[in-house]
């Protein structure tokens, strides 16, 4: 019986995405796929003078069509670094009139919630947060829990992304703000680690291992995102920083002076069960980092150096000093003991090869997307 060829490791020669992303190749140079990816779709169209008229077009159109309406647009806000600087610069720079919409999942950190209180105190704006069930969240969150794949965020992203959208849905909103860049998030995470777009997979780990039915749950699907929302209800993406040079450390100073606004650790740390999974449960249960796929993104933004990279990474993404609370904190809040998290902890690993799904179909399209040359956020 032929046995299965290891692929040996392999680190990329301009970032710092390696093959842990099963799908990555590299050049003859040692260069990965996604460098060079950046370098033909999106360096070439860097052109800020000409995004600069799109870009002004773009905005006249949104205050125009909110003309006769309290809010133009609907901006999601999670209290980090990419949604606050945005905020700041729609309201402030633009003019714009955006209903702020925060969805609470219930683990926000404290950070978190001065961050965007503040936030909207000083802008003199109203927020509308939308809390979803704990009930069902905890259940679902357990779920994943159980199934040992590794995405255990997926509830969590889910349920923002779903509340945002059925939000603009229920009110008419046309434009949403989104906070994608190319300076921290251009580089994808590999599909092996992150697949919660993939519903089928989701519906049958639901179908398994949730008790609840979740009945007032945002769950939404890839088609009522990318067709239904899009096509039918004409309701637009509208990516501000992707129009101008946006630098994540000159905006955390402006942040920081302007407003009071504090700095996470870590992307994505707003949440204290995002830094929970990906500081700890990635890394040391699957041996993942994705602090590559974050520096990756700001070393081809030119904001952070491969060696700077190389160095952070050689650091623990978590403090092991507080890691047994952490581990305490979030066994409690999900109603089981330390022990059972444990068990989690020491089961065997899945992955979305083990349960019904999509990637064939995802694959293809994503595929797609690169020839038609879509940005990755289009086809998320």
């Amino acid at each position: 019986m032929a046995t299965k060829k290891i692929r040996p490791y392999q680190v990329c020669s301009n970032c710092v995405m390696d093959t842990n992303d099963s799908r990555i190749h590299f050049d003859e140079h040692g260069v990965c796929d996604q460098c060079n990816e950046y370098k033909t779709q999106i360096e070439p169209y860097l052109d800020w003078s000409k995004k600069k008229i799109e870009f002004e077009s773009l905005v006249n159109k949104i205050k125009e069509d909110g003309r006769k309406h309290d809010f133009d647009c609907l901006l999601g806000m999670s209290g980090g670094v990419d949604s606050s600087y945005m905020l700041h610069f729609a309201v402030k720079k633009l003019g714009l009139r955006p209903l702020v919409f925060h969805v609470d999942g219930g683990w926000n950190s404290e950070i978190a919630v001065n961050n965007i209180q503040m936030m909207v105190d000083k802008l003199g704006l109203d927020l509308y947060t939308e809390v979803i069930n704990w009930e069902e969240m905890k259940d679902f969150q357990l779920a994943l829990f159980k199934s040992g794949v590794p995405y255990l965020d997926a509830a969590q992203d889910l349920a923002f992304v779903g509340g945002v959208y059925k939000f603009a849905e229920k009110y008419k909103i046309k434009y949403i703000l989104n906070g994608y860049n190319y300076s921290s998030e251009f580089c994808s995470y590999p599909v092996k680690y992150y697949c919660y777009t993939d519903s089928r997979l989701i519906d049958d780990i639901r179908e398994q291992f949730c008790t609840n039915p979740m009945k007032t749950y945002p769950m939404t699907s890839v088609f009522y995102r990318k067709f239904w929302m899009k096509y039918i209800k004409g309701i637009k993406f509208v990516q501000l920083l992707t129009y101008f040079p946006y630098s994540k450390n000159e905006a955390k100073e402006m942040l920081q002076r302007e407003y009071g606004w504090m700095p996470y650790p870590q992307k994505h740390f707003e949440s204290r069960f995002t830094r929970f999974f990906e500081s700890f449960w990635l890394p040391e249960r699957f041996g993942y980092d994705p602090r590559s796929v974050q520096f990756s993104s700001l070393i081809l933004a030119g904001q952070m150096t491969r060696t700077e990279a190389l160095e952070e990474l050689r650091k623990k993404p978590y403090n092991p000093d507080t890691i047994k609370d952490d581990f305490k904190y979030v066994a409690t809040k999900l109603g089981i003991t330390v022990e059972e998290l444990q068990g989690f902890f020491d089961m065997p690993q899945k992955f979305y090869w083990d349960y019904k799904n999509n990637q064939t179909m995802l694959s293809k399209l994503s595929e797609l997307a690169n020839k038609l040359h879509l940005n990755r956020a289009q086809v998320r």
